[in-house]
């Protein structure tokens, strides 16, 4: 991070882990993998740490695991 990122807008680009994120480039929000929806990283809950996506809630998580297995 830099000076200029004190106060970031935007889109972040996190690295999903097992139970916890990093952020890679500060933002304010994520894109929810399954609807588009941006997810504010105060709301960030849901994510897969294989598929790297983030969702915005359980039914798409749910939804997405599901796409996953239907294969």
């Amino acid at each position: 991070m830099n000076a200029m990122d004190r106060n970031p807008e935007g889109l972040a680009h996190l690295h999903y882990g097992d139970g916890e994120f990093v952020v890679l480039k500060p933002g304010r929000f994520v894109l929810c993998a399954v609807t588009g929806r941006q997810v504010p990283l105060a709301a960030l809950r849901y994510w897969d740490a294989d598929a790297q996506e983030a969702y915005a809630g359980p039914a798409e998580a749910l939804a997405a695991w599901q796409a996953r297995q239907a294969g």
